[in-house]
């Protein structure tokens, strides 16, 4: 009898278990899809995104970045130096920032930090401009390189021997980390110093090459480059590559040099590794949103949302017009894209501290699509973008056609008018998607070239 109960209260206890973990996996969707009195349903997601922490299964790859090959292996190229570096809060070895490895090394000097998009700290909005300031745990000064000036200046550098490029990118070419790389690449250049870049992995793994290459016309902070959307490239690699083809002026004496990631292979996405997800930019939460975010970023051109103002940006979008969420979600899973599903999805455009305090919208409720990202690997962001683009476009109320693209924004992010106006025009997604596969092939020839993992 006595054993009886004991396997009773063992089997008892193994369910709980299994029940605890199996609601501690249910994604935040579904916990705002329940009714809880007292709760907000964004105020009881930010509760769980800042309380618990999602485990991941221990990763059979060893992955070091460019800064801990750096710090452990060559940190000697840097003994007797005065370092610029370009960094954010992405620019981590393994629990501790690259600011203050060296800070705290008596062989290496910091001159200088420089602050990108977002600042330093990651924290501010999208476009919102950055001042000079000082890092409060060394003293050094901190200039704005998306302020007053996207480049630094002679002044900055007179006193830097080394110029340093160590950012989280997300394998897009209208994030504007790059941009910040090139420009810095250009002052480095002028002011005739090295420019060292330490490499990350492209998260979004660096196979898939999609969408239109930017029209010269159209090149911008945040289009710089004549390169498809995503160009399948880490960091490092793209710094040879402008450099290589000359998508920047001045840049034939620039003493380049990649500090490479070791152990990574080209088909690895952050899900392999064993790193921790931080949010490269306030709006990319999770890496799932980074997958999924060259296809959906589009929406911030038009007059539906892509989801700032709420917990998922870029994995949900709509529109307050959008009448049938649940049949456009139907419709998109018909299509069968590559590792994405798609589910109906109610929300309210809220101002968040710290991710999107003035968000389009603001106070609104939309109605659309929630994207989940199934399998990371597989997905084609800019393809699902297209069909999502031509889905909402055409849900669009007639009177509402003529303005759903704001048209110089989307000119910008899409680099040139050939997206827009195939949309416009009527034409199937798959005929757009086929229309960039010469600008895609012509790429690929071109950045064979620069490629440094197998």
């Amino acid at each position: 009898m006595n054993r009886f109960w004991t396997i009773f209260i063992i089997i008892i206890t193994y369910s709980f278990i299994i029940a605890q973990n199996s609601k501690s996996s249910s994604t935040v969707h579904d916990l705002e899809d329940r009714v809880i009195p007292g709760y907000e349903a964004e105020t009881l997601t930010e509760h769980i995104r800042t309380n618990f922490v999602t485990t991941h299964a221990v990763s059979q790859y060893n992955v070091r970045v460019g800064a801990e090959v750096l710090i452990s292996d060559s940190i000697k190229i840097l003994e007797g130096k005065r370092l610029g570096l370009i960094v954010n809060h992405t620019s981590m070895v393994a629990n501790k920032h690259l600011i203050d490895l060296l800070h705290t090394n008596p062989k290496v000097k910091i001159q200088a930090l420089f602050s990108p998009e977002h600042g330093i700290r990651g924290h501010d909005d999208a476009g919102a401009i950055i001042n000079d300031d000082i890092d409060t745990n060394t003293g050094l000064p901190i200039f704005s390189l998306y302020g007053k000036v996207r480049s630094p200046t002679p002044a900055m550098l007179d006193s830097v021997d080394i110029l340093i490029f160590d950012i989280q990118d997300v394998g897009t070419r209208f994030y504007t980390y790059i941009s910040t790389m090139g420009f810095a690449m250009q002052a480095a250049a002028k002011a005739n110093i090295p420019f060292i870049v330490l490499d990350r992995p492209n998260p979004i793994a660096a196979l898939h090459i999609e969408g239109f290459t930017l029209e010269a016309a159209f090149k911008s902070f945040i289009g710089l480059y004549q390169i498809p959307v995503t160009h399948g490239m880490t960091v490092g690699e793209l710094a040879n590559l402008i450099k290589g083809e000359r998508l920047l002026e001045s840049l034939e004496n620039l003493s380049l040099r990649v500090i490479l990631v070791e152990g990574w292979q080209r088909t690895m996405i952050w899900s392999d590794l064993r790193m921790p997800w931080v949010p490269p930019s306030p709006n990319l939460p999770s890496f799932e949103s980074a997958v999924i975010y060259p296809g959906t970023c589009f929406f911030g051109s038009t007059l539906a949302t892509e989801g700032r103002g709420t917990q998922f940006p870029f994995t949900q979008i709509g529109a307050s017009w959008l009448i049938n969420g649940r049949e456009l979600s139907n419709l998109m899973n018909q299509k069968n894209l590559p590792g994405l599903y798609f589910e109906p999805a109610k929300f309210t455009i809220k101002s968040i501290p710290s991710m999107t305090v003035n968000p389009r919208f603001l106070d609104e409720t939309m109605y659309g699509i929630r994207i989940r990202v199934e399998a990371a690997a597989v997905v084609q962001p800019m393809a699902a973008g297209v069909h999502l683009l031509h889905a909402f476009y055409h849900s669009a109320p007639d009177s509402m056609k003529k303005h759903f693209f704001r048209e110089q924004a989307m000119l910008n992010v899409s680099g040139g008018p050939k997206l827009m106006n195939m949309i416009k025009d009527g034409f199937r997604p798959e005929d757009i998607i086929n229309a960039w596969t010469i600008d895609v092939k012509k790429f690929e020839l071109n950045r064979s070239k620069y490629l440094m993992y197998p």
